[in-house]
């Protein structure tokens, strides 16, 4: 079937995207789905860093590739062995196909799985086959989804079913990447308790999430720090109960003092090095430090050794919060119905699959939250 899709044809492309315009809107062939495959109807895409890493080079990616990760949309075709999804179903995205059989995937932690890593790193669905072409050359997948597209084939193990017809998909998207990032984060590999304090460093999409994460844990002492006052005043209408700007001298030493030794969790969500130094230094002595954001494959993060032994400091990576997205996407959007999760105060802006590249100008300079292209 032919498609229409933003596709990114080379990497790195400089800023502002508005006049360099690195996703080129074509018209696509998309094959149907083999037998352990879908076709999704996208009703809205969201714009993430990840996204911006490939457009700019942070995260180099075979090109040409349709970007877009986080989505949902509505399941038109299932493949011949899909027994479990049926026309009109709705899913919500997740981009770390999983193979249900690696041992990441045998222990519970679907996140790690082995050929679901390597099938992103070649930019294929998994078991390596390419729905994607123009013209007769392959176009690769991005996540295993390539949500910037009014149409996808993803793997059945890339959709998760829900049960929300009475969320409007701009939202919906949302549960894909953002609130799996930052709520999994502090549910999921944090852990947090009732009672605990918490910090999250970087106040984007991905850091808002965690701060609402923090919020349904029952954190009784949570601090956010960003360079944007606008983000900074968004997290205190959350429920935030102190905030700092990033850029303030001394700030570790600050917030330390304020704290009364630092946080019991520090959460690093701005996938830069010196945001998670800092996170680093504003963890009490026993406490824990989380990245997940995703910095440069060439960053690297030095500790003092005798700090984690003395202090027995603990320093965790968390990709796409530690989920299972089969469990978790069900279970935040249960929360979010409840009132615990109130996400769609994530949602700043609304576009066009014609807007999309300056979308990443907003969303490069701070100036949006989390975005979403709409296709339906």
């Amino acid at each position: 079937m032919k498609i229409r899709a933003a596709v990114l044809t080379s990497s790195p492309v400089a800023a502002p995207f508005a006049t360099s315009r690195p996703l080129e809107i074509r018209e696509l062939d998309l094959d149907p789905p083999g037998p352990k495959e879908v076709l999704v109807r996208i009703g809205a895409a969201g714009l993430c860093h990840s996204d911006l890493s490939v457009i700019n080079g942070n995260r180099p990616r075979p090109v040409p590739m349709v970007l877009g990760h986080e989505a949902a949309g509505t399941v038109v075709q299932v493949g011949s062995a899909v027994r479990d999804l049926t026309p009109g179903n709705r899913v919500v995205m997740t981009f770390q196909p999983t193979c249900g059989a690696c041992l990441p995937c045998a222990e519970g932690r679907p996140a790690l799985c082995i050929p679901g890593a390597e099938a992103n790193g070649k930019g294929a669905l998994m078991g390596d086959a390419m729905r994607l072409h123009d013209g007769g050359r392959n176009v690769h997948h991005h996540c295993g989804v390539s949500a910037y597209a009014d149409h996808a084939v993803v793997s059945r193990h890339s959709v998760v079913r829900v049960d929300a017809d009475d969320i409007p998909f701009a939202e919906l998207a949302l549960f894909g990447c953002a609130v799996q990032t930052g709520v999994g984060a502090v549910l999921n590999t944090c852990r947090v308790q009732p009672g605990q304090s918490v910090a999250i460093v970087g106040l984007g999409g991905v850091g808002l999430a965690a701060l609402l994460g923090a919020v349904a844990a029952g954190a009784t002492e949570i601090v956010a720090i960003d360079l944007s006052d606008d983000k900074l005043a968004l997290a205190r209408d959350l429920g935030a109960t102190r905030t700092y700007d990033a850029a303030e001298a001394d700030l570790a030493g600050r917030i330390r003092s304020d704290t009364g030794g630092g946080v019991d969790h520090a959460i690093e969500l701005a996938g830069a090095v010196p945001a998670f130094q800092l996170a680093y230094a504003i963890t009490r002595r026993g406490g824990q430090t989380v990245t997940a954001g995703l910095a440069a494959p060439t960053a690297e993060f030095r500790i003092p050794a005798v700090n984690v032994v003395a202090d027995e400091r603990t320093v965790k990576g968390s990709y796409m919060g530690s989920c299972v997205p089969q469990r978790d996407i069900p279970r935040f959007i249960r929360m979010y119905r409840a009132g615990q999760l109130p996400v769609n105060r994530l949602l700043t802006h609304t576009l066009t699959l014609e807007q999309i590249n300056e979308g990443f100008d907003l969303l490069d300079q701070g100036h949006a939250i989390r975005q979403v292209v709409l296709f339906d």
